[in-house]
């Protein structure tokens, strides 16, 4: 797979994600098996925060040729799905989290697999 195919995959899960949590956090909490209170809304805002931050950088970076940010962008977007696999997991198991959120852990682990490869399969390919 190539890097600029992740990327924009990556940035379309990632941005997908981010509008339903800053618009529609309420629903977003109901689907998962969470309860929508006045806390767990605005945090989950906030996380709509961060993944629209991410999902901006993975479309902006998709079409760089630049080594130096290949080298930067790859190994973060790794440990970010790595530990997003992780948490969605345990959340998923410890059942805080619905059935569903085996879709976010399948999410993860694809993003995973897929910047995994690119890391240490096929370094230094656009």
């Amino acid at each position: 797979m190539k890097l600029k195919t992740l990327l924009t995959i990556n940035a379309v899960v990632i941005l997908a994600y981010a509008v339903g949590a800053l618009f529609i956090p309420a629903t977003m909490l109901i689907m998962y098996g969470m309860t929508p209170g006045a806390g767990e809304q605005l945090m989950t805002r906030f996380f709509g925060v961060s993944m629209l931050a991410l999902g901006l950088l993975s479309w902006l970076v998709r079409n760089s040729l630049d080594a130096n940010v290949r080298r930067a962008i790859i190994p973060a977007f790794l440990v970010f799905d790595v530990a997003g696999f992780v948490v969605s997991l345990l959340g998923t198991l410890s059942r805080v989290m619905s059935p569903i959120g085996w879709q976010v852990v399948a999410i993860y682990l694809m993003l995973c697999l897929g910047f995994g490869y690119v890391q240490f399969a096929k370094p230094d390919s656009p």
